[in-house]
């Protein structure tokens, strides 16, 4: 059985005069991933690995996870074809993941993130929101055979906020 986690990076700032790549994270996304990261890490399934998109806004969103998690900085791989909008480089990037790993989180972009979600979840969503968290699992034993699998749980801010 293989497990992929995936992680909307939080809400962005678009109020800096940079590139898409190094637009950073607002307040709100960066509570958002602390609030969902907390949420997370009760059901604890910690995952063997975690990869994140180059993006400002996805590594910040990763490393708020790694505080929570009290994992290094280092324990985190970054992968440019996570840096991906349209869902097919971050499908091929699962397809090639070691098979040495059975649980992989990713942090990643959308429309990416929500159409891997529908195409290999069993529950359909609308858009998967900043900061939110999908688990897909797999019954599969190699990440090359990757197939329709089953939606575990989502984690959406709006619906974790008092």
């Amino acid at each position: 059985m293989k497990s992929i986690i995936l992680v909307r990076h939080g809400k962005s700032s678009w109020k800096h005069n940079v590139s898409d790549s190094e637009r950073p994270l607002k307040q709100r996304g960066k509570d958002d991933a602390v609030l969902i990261a907390n949420h997370f890490i009760k059901y604890k399934v910690l995952p063997d690995k975690i990869i994140s998109s180059p993006a400002n806004r996805a590594l910040s969103t990763c490393k708020i996870f790694l505080k929570v998690f009290n994992l290094s900085e280092n324990s985190v791989s970054v992968e440019r074809d996570l840096y991906d909008f349209g869902g097919e480089s971050v499908i091929n990037f699962i397809k090639m993941l070691s098979n040495q790993h059975n649980c992989v989180m990713l942090f990643g972009h959308n429309h990416a993130f929500t159409s891997i979600a529908n195409i290999f979840g069993d529950k359909l969503i609308d858009n998967l929101p900043t900061s939110g968290l999908i688990k897909l699992n797999f019954n599969i034993d190699n990440w090359k055979d990757l197939k329709q699998g089953t939606t575990d749980y989502i984690f959406i801010p709006k619906e974790l906020r008092a």
